[in-house]
């Protein structure tokens, strides 16, 4: 097994708990969970599904970029959503940021996420 090695960037939400922002191991990018806090606050950014999907992105964007990936080389997200009845605006925004680049995905509900966000979103990307 290669090294693994940590990830961690000021442009990103610091972890809120015993884990990294993302790790790397064999090549492969592993993001821990991000929900819309702003990591200059550490606050919940306020506003909809849709906002707060939008501070997902540029969060995960922060800890790809800091591992030397993008977007582009996602393979794999997990989208974690408060409501089902948000999955329609969830998706407007995951489409836009994603583009013509379609990793695999999956999506669940569940009862309550960290800081009762609306939407955690983690992925696993190549390097």
């Amino acid at each position: 097994m290669s090294d693994v090695h940590f990830v961690a960037t000021a442009q990103a939400p610091k972890a809120i708990g015993p884990y990294s922002q993302g790790v790397i191991a064999n090549g492969v990018l592993y993001t821990a969970g991000q929900v819309a806090l702003d990591p200059a606050t550490m606050a919940l950014v306020p506003g909809d599904v849709k906002a707060q999907t939008d501070r997902v992105f540029l969060n995960l964007r922060a800890v790809l970029e800091e591992a030397g990936a993008s977007l582009g080389k996602v393979v794999k997200t997990t989208v974690f959503l408060a409501s089902m009845d948000d999955f329609a605006a969830m998706n407007e925004v995951y489409a836009k940021h994603f583009g013509e680049h379609r990793p695999a995905r999956s999506t669940v509900a569940v009862k309550t996420l960290p800081k009762n966000a609306l939407v955690e979103i983690d992925c696993v990307a190549v390097l």
